[in-house]
């Protein structure tokens, strides 16, 4: 055999092969192979959505990050301010309280000093009269008795007639 029928049995052989592969094979393989672009550049396009709403996200979180601190800033400042009106209404009801306490027991007192006034009057009242009943038997006579007791007897009379 001679080298160059080898040659051109190779070339007739290759070229069946390149026919074979781009008729039967070929078309296989562009398939597969958009196929495999078409996912790729799906997965790159979901990708890229992905990105995208993750920065939506992390913008929205952040939106709502803050607007959840101002509305715990406000919620805390109203509470502080709650706190302080109760506290300032529960001194000014102790200070009711206080001064009705106060008032009732300056009463009490007062009410027990005028119980005690006139108990020591009445006292009084009695120590003068008995000193004065004493006084009197010893120093008038029977008959300045019966003046003393007609002008009273008289005094009581008029009494009556006016009342």
């Amino acid at each position: 055999m001679d080298i160059n029928a080898t040659l051109i049995g190779e070339m007739i052989t290759f070229a069946l092969f390149v026919w074979f592969t781009m008729r039967f094979i070929w078309p296989l393989l562009e398939k597969v192979l958009k196929e495999r672009e078409e996912k790729v550049a799906a997965g790159l396009a979901a990708a890229e959505r992905g990105h995208k709403e993750l920065e939506i996200a992390q913008k929205y979180a952040i939106q709502h990050i803050h607007e959840a601190r101002s509305k715990a800033v406000e919620a805390i400042e109203l509470a502080k301010k709650q706190a302080t009106l109760i506290v300032e209404q529960a001194k000014a009801e102790a200070a009711r309280e206080r001064a009705q306490i106060v008032a009732l027991g300056e009463a009490t007192v007062a009410q027990e000093r005028r119980q005690a006034k006139d108990a020591l009057q009445a006292e009084l009242i009695g120590i003068t009269i008995a000193s004065t009943e004493k006084l009197l038997s010893r120093v008038m006579t029977d008959k300045d008795k019966e003046v003393l007791l007609n002008d009273d007897f008289k005094e009581l009379k008029t009494w009556q007639q006016e009342g």
